[in-house]
């Protein structure tokens, strides 16, 4: 049986390395570890000229983004809302959030929130290359997180069945979480 035992990284896209690995630094003090840069991709030998990028995003948590330079310039997928694919890191609490947000504005960014989620909160900011980023703190009680685990199979059900929000999502916004 697999046993996973953390992402090692997740990659993106990304317009220009340089300018990725230095946004990424200033903005969330992420560390570049590593540079590959390949004129095949060894997977498939394919000839397409890369730089592949690893930033340290937390306890053993890398972020990795590819410039491609053999490709079309990158876009998003225009059939996906902006706000769907997104990078979410979590901060330890809500007052790590706030000062987060503040320091992000102060930097010039624009930010979206603080966003109530009924467990967690979050805000929304852009990087250079479009991706969308979120910084969010976990405000779940371990009962309140250990309920909607047991709930997740029959709600994922219901949706499958009916494609409308389950009657238990009513429960996230309505009930336990409002204090």
């Amino acid at each position: 049986m697999i046993q996973i035992q953390q992402i090692h990284h997740v990659a993106y896209r990304c317009r220009d390395a340089k300018e990725t690995a230095e946004w990424y630094k200033k903005n969330l003090n992420m560390d570049l570890l590593v540079c590959i840069a390949e004129d095949r991709v060894p997977s498939t030998k394919e000839p397409d000229p890369y730089m592949h990028i690893f930033l340290d995003a937390g306890c053993g948590n890398i972020l990795a983004f590819f410039e491609i330079t053999g490709s079309p310039p990158m876009d998003r997928d225009q059939n996906t809302p902006k706000w769907v694919q997104h990078i979410a890191f979590q901060v330890s609490n809500t007052e790590s959030l706030v000062a987060a947000k503040a320091e992000l504005e102060a930097k010039g960014l624009e930010v979206i929130g603080i966003t109530e989620h009924g467990i967690i909160r979050s805000i929304y900011f852009f990087d250079p290359n479009g991706h969308r980023v979120e910084l969010t703190c976990v405000i779940g009680s371990a009962e309140q997180m250990k309920h909607l685990k047991e709930i997740a199979p029959t709600m994922l059900n219901e949706w499958s069945r009916t494609k409308q929000p389950p009657r238990q999502a009513a429960w996230l916004h309505k009930q336990e979480f409002e204090k």
